[in-house]
């Protein structure tokens, strides 16, 4: 099987628990990290599947290998290859089929409610038994719904936190954290947590940090279903 590959944007932004739910599943991957200057990819084809991970930068930010990663989604989706993006990836999901990333009315960080759409599409990706779980957040941009894509996750504070468009899914929340990412997140973002500090949605360290394990478990509950589901489509 060709391997999925899966394109790394930030160091500390990898692909966390994707990565060991694929190892699981006997699928090979390819890690590109774009951060320490590897060329993105141009041809598609030559992977089963097409991942973007996450990123403190902004699709609308001159960089050098935005375009060029505009073009591969473009590519996979011509090719039925299905794209997974995560928070970052998702805003270059939407880019790539025509939506737009605009400001979010409030920066949102930390552990938050999300609401599954009551719809079929919806239900296809996450079961008939699931109405709302808690995700992760750290954004403060976000996604339009491109045309055909299906809102698939809102929140409170974000109406579009997933959306579906026929294979291929992008998610404005983060549902491959481990403890481990969480823990270097904070730890990173340090001063980026005391400048918003008071702000109602903005989490502390220590509170993103509370009962990590059980949320964690939680949480890889519901990253089991869309995996499962985005893996089907795979391109042998």
């Amino acid at each position: 099987m060709k391997p999925v590959a899966i394109l790394r944007f930030f160091p500390i932004e990898g692909p966390g628990y994707f990565a060991t739910f694929l190892d699981h599943h006997h699928i090979p991957w390819q890690l590109i990290c774009l951060d320490k200057g590897t060329v993105s990819p141009q041809n598609p084809e030559k992977y089963s599947g097409l991942v973007l991970m996450g990123g403190p930068m902004s699709v609308h930010d001159n960089l050098p290998w935005i375009s060029p990663v505009l073009s591969l989604i473009r590519q996979a989706v011509a090719a039925d290859i299905p794209v997974l993006g995560h928070c970052l990836g998702g805003q270059l999901l939407s880019t790539a089929l025509g939506g737009s990333v605009t400001s979010n009315p409030v920066k949102e960080i930390g552990w938050g409610q999300v609401h599954v759409a009551d719809t079929p599409v919806a239900r296809d990706w996450f079961g008939d038994d699931l109405a709302s779980f808690n995700a992760f957040h750290w954004h403060g941009e976000t996604f339009s719904l491109p045309a055909n894509a299906v809102r698939l996750l809102s929140s409170a504070h974000c109406p579009n936190q997933a959306f579906a468009s026929g294979i291929h899914l992008g998610m404005q929340c983060h549902i491959e954290m481990t403890v481990e990412m969480i823990q270097a997140w904070c730890e990173a973002n340090a001063e980026e947590l005391l400048r918003n500090r008071g702000n109602c949605t903005v989490s502390s360290s220590a509170e993103m940090q509370t009962n990590l394990e059980k949320r964690i478990t939680a949480l890889h509950q519901v990253a089991d279903r869309l995996y499962k589901k985005w893996i089907m489509a795979l391109k042998g």
